[in-house]
C-alpha cells in the first residue's frame, strides 16, 4: 500500500481514532463505545485507504440505514477530492439489490425483477393465505402480516418457520403445517410475480456466492477491504455474507459496540461481534473509548452498569468533557407524580432556555409514555412520539375502544365499520352491507340472525363466531360497570385472539391493552372513560396544528432512539417489571440484552440525566401495588449519582 500523508490524520483524531484508521492489512475489530467517534474513524479510514492508492472501487463500505449511508460517503467526498461513485457503499440491502440486478438469471430472476416493500409483501403472503383457503373451525389463523413476520425472521436467522413458531409463537404451533405451506406458496408466487421481498435481497445475493464458485471469487478478489458499520446488529446472512466478501484478501474492518446490541427481536445474532476473534483468530482488537457526549459522571454511572454483565469486550469510556451534573434518581410516588415531574421540569428547561428538541423521553415499552402523553397535553406542551403513533390513536387500542362504544351505543356505525374489517374476508363494502342489515334491529343481539350470517363472506365465517361470543359478553354487560373490568372482559372474550391473529408483535399490543386498563382504573363510569379519551385525541390534534413544525420534545422507546443524543434525557419506569421487562429476563442473555438497553439509554444524555422509578402502581385489577427498583438503579454506585427531591 503507498503510504498516505499521516500529518492530517494526526491532527484530526485521537491516539486511538488514528490506530483504525491507519491499521494495515488483515481482520479488525473496532469496540467503538457510545459517542466515540466511530463515524469519523470509518470515513477517515476509507479517505486513508484512498490516499494510500487504494481504487475506490475496490473498497465496499456496509451501513444498516441510508441516512448512515449517505452521512459517511459524503464526508469521505469532503475529505478526499475525486469521483467517489466507483466505491460500493450503502445499506446490505441496497448492495444486494445491486449485485442481483447484475446476475438476476442465475439468482432465477428475469432482469426487470421489482423490489416489494414490507406492505407489499405482507398483501403477497394475504393473497396465498386467502387462495389456499386454510381454516380451522373456532379457530384464528394468523393473517399474512404475521406470516410475513414469521418467514422473515425464520429467514434471517437461517432457520426454519417450525423454530421461530417453537420460540416466538408458540399459540402458532397447531398451524405449523399451514404456515409452511402458505409461505411455500409465497416463494413460488414471487418467481411466478418475478419479484422479491427485502429478504430476498440478502438471502439470493448468499447464495449467489455460496453456489457460483465464479462469483464468489469474482467480488472476493475484487474488493479488497471490507468495512461494516454497526456490526453488533448483524444478522446470521449478513454475517456469512461479509466473511464471503473477504474471503481472499482477508482485510475487513467490523466495526460496532457490544454493549449496545439490542434487536435480537429483530434476528439480530449478538453471537456475531463476540465470536469475531474466533472466526478471525488473527484478528487485531482497537478499541474507540474516548467519549465526546456525556459528562463525567453520566460516563461512569454507564460504565459501573454495564460490568454486571458477563459477555462482552471489557472497556472503560473515558468523558472529554470536564465536568457537568450528575445523574438524578427520582422516587416519585406514583405513575401520575412521575409524569407531573417530568413535564413540570420539562417546562422549568424551556423556561431555562433549553430548546425543547434538545430534551427526550425514553422508556422500555410505548405503553410506559401513556401517562406523560395526558401529561404534556393537559399542559399545552409540544412533543413527538419516534416510537410510534401516540397511545390512545394507536390501531390496537381503537380496535379495542371501538367494542367499548359498541356497549355504550350499539348503533356506533364508525365503531361496527372498525370491528367488521379486523376479520378476514371483510372489506369497506361488505362492512357497509353487514352494518345496514345490523341497524334494521338491534345489533348486539343481530349478529347472530340468520340473516346476517347468510352474508358473511366465507373467509370470515370462522372468526365470526369469535367476534359474536364477544359481543355476546358486551350484550351482558353493564355500561355502568367500571370500565377497566369492561376491558378485561373484552379481552378474555376473544379480544386477544384478534391480536394474535392480525399482529407480529401481539405481545406488546397486549402490553399496551394491560396498561390501557390500568389506566381505566381513574374513572367510575364508561361514558366518562370514552369521553375523556376522545377529548385528549381532539386536544392533541388541535396542539399538532397549532405548533406547525416548532421544535418539540420527544418521546421514544429506547430502541427507536439508538444512535440519537440530546441534552436532557428522563428514563420513565425503571422498575423490576417494567424496566428490565418481566418477558425479558428468563434467562442470562436475557438479562444482559436489557442491561444493554439501559447502557444505550443512558448514553443518549449529553449534559443531564433523570432516572424514574416509582413507588407504586396499579395493577391489572386495580389494587396498589409496591413497585421494587429496577435492578440497573441498584447496580448503580451511590457516587454514579444524587437522589432529587423536587421543590414542588
Amino acid at each position: 500500500m503507498k503510504h498516505a500523508p499521516k500529518r492530517l490524520y494526526d491532527k484530526e483524531l485521537n491516539p486511538q481514532q488514528l490506530e483504525v484508521v491507519i491499521a494495515g492489512g488483515g481482520p479488525l475489530l473496532v469496540i467503538a463505545g457510545a459517542g466515540s467517534g466511530k463515524t469519523r474513524a470509518l470515513t477517515y479510514r476509507v479517505a486513508y485507504l484512498i490516499e494510500s492508492g487504494v481504487e475506490p472501487g475496490s473498497i465496499m463500505l456496509l451501513t444498516f440505514t441510508n441516512k448512515a449511508a449517505r452521512e459517511m460517503l459524503t464526508r469521505v467526498e469532503g475529505l478526499v477530492p475525486g469521483d467517489m461513485r466507483a466505491l460500493w457503499g450503502g445499506t446490505f440491502h441496497s448492495v444486494g439489490a445491486r449485485v442481483l440486478r447484475t446476475h438476476a438469471s442465475r439468482a432465477g430472476l428475469e432482469p426487470s425483477f421489482t423490489i416489494l416493500d414490507s406492505r407489499d409483501a405482507c398483501d403477497v403472503m394475504q393473497t396465498c393465505l386467502d387462495e389456499m383457503g386454510y381454516t380451522k373451525k373456532d379457530s384464528l389463523l394468523p393473517q399474512g402480516s404475521v406470516i410475513a413476520n414469521i418467514y422473515s425472521l425464520a429467514r434471517n436467522t437461517r432457520c426454519g418457520p417450525d423454530d421461530i413458531l417453537e420460540a416466538r409463537y408458540p399459540y402458532f404451533c397447531q398451524y405449523a403445517e399451514e404456515i409452511n405451506a402458505v409461505c411455500g406458496a409465497y416463494q413460488q408466487r414471487k418467481q411466478r410475480l418475478n419479484v422479491c421481498d427485502f429478504d430476498d435481497l440478502l438471502c439470493l445475493w448468499l447464495r449467489l456466492l455460496e453456489e457460483n464458485d465464479d462469483l464468489r471469487s469474482y467480488y472476493a478478489g475484487r474488493f479488497r477491504h471490507v468495512l461494516i458499520d454497526e456490526y453488533q446488529d448483524t444478522n446470521r446472512l449478513q454475517a456469512d455474507i461479509c466473511d464471503l466478501l473477504a474471503a481472499e484478501h482477508r482485510t475487513i474492518m467490523a466495526v460496532g459496540d457490544d454493549a449496545q446490541s439490542i434487536y435480537s427481536f429483530r434476528g439480530a445474532d449478538f453471537s456475531n461481534i463476540m465470536r469475531f476473534p474466533e472466526r478471525y483468530p488473527d484478528a487485531r482488537i482497537c478499541k474507540l473509548e474516548y467519549n465526546y457526549r456525556s459528562t463525567p459522571a453520566i460516563v461512569s454511572l454507564a460504565n459501573r452498569s454495564i460490568t454486571y454483565n458477563i459477555r462482552q469486550f471489557p472497556k472503560e469510556l473515558q468523558a472529554v468533557k470536564d465536568a457537568g451534573a450528575h445523574p438524578l434518581v427520582y422516587r416519585p410516588f406514583s405513575e401520575q407524580q412521575q409524569a407531573q415531574f417530568v413535564a413540570v421540569r420539562i417546562e422549568e428547561l424551556m423556561h431555562e432556555g433549553v430548546p425543547p428538541d434538545e430534551i427526550a423521553v425514553l422508556y422500555r415499552a410505548h405503553y410506559h409514555c401513556m401517562e406523560l402523553q395526558l401529561e404534556l397535553g393537559r399542559r399545552g406542551i409540544a412533543y413527538d412520539v419516534r416510537s410510534g403513533v401516540r397511545f390512545f390513536e394507536q390501531a390496537h387500542v381503537k380496535d379495542l375502544v371501538a367494542f367499548l362504544k359498541l356497549l355504550l351505543n350499539p348503533r356506533d356505525e364508525v365503531s361496527w365499520n372498525r370491528i367488521l374489517q379486523m376479520l378476514p374476508g371483510i372489506g369497506k363494502v361488505t362492512a357497509r352491507r353487514l352494518i345496514g342489515l345490523l341497524l334494521e334491529g338491534d345489533p348486539l343481539s343481530g349478529c347472530r340472525s340468520a340473516r346476517v350470517v347468510a352474508r358473511v363472506p366465507k373467509a370470515a365465517r370462522d372468526s365470526w363466531e369469535t367476534l359474536c361470543a364477544l359481543i355476546d359478553v358486551l350484550a351482558g354487560s353493564d355500561c355502568d360497570g367500571a370500565p377497566a373490568e369492561l376491558v378485561r372482559s373484552v379481552c378474555e372474550a376473544g379480544f386477544s385472539e384478534f391480536l394474535r391473529a392480525r399482529y407480529s408483535d401481539a405481545n406488546t399490543r397486549s402490553d399496551d391493552i394491560e396498561q390501557l386498563m390500568r389506566f381505566a382504573w381513574q374513572y367510575g363510569t364508561l361514558t366518562d372513560f370514552l369521553t375523556e379519551l376522545t377529548l385528549m385525541s381532539s386536544s392533541e390534534e388541535e396542539d399538532d396544528a397549532a405548533s406547525g413544525a416548532r421544535p418539540r420534545v420527544k418521546l421514544t422507546t429506547i430502541h427507536q432512539a439508538k444512535g440519537l443524543e440530546w441534552s436532557h434525557v428522563f428514563i420513565l419506569w425503571l422498575v423490576e417489571g417494567r424496566f428490565p421487562n418481566q418477558n425479558n429476563i428468563e434467562s442470562k442473555d436475557e438479562e444482559e440484552e436489557e442491561r444493554r438497553l439501559f447502557y444505550v439509554a443512558v448514553t443518549r444524555a449529553k449534559d443531564a440525566l433523570y432516572l424514574l422509578s416509582p413507588q407504586w402502581a396499579r395493577d391489572r385489577s386495580g389494587a396498589i401495588a409496591r413497585m421494587e427498583p429496577s435492578r440497573f438503579l441498584r447496580e448503580i454506585a451511590d457516587d454514579c449519582c444524587r437522589e432529587y427531591t423536587p421543590h414542588y
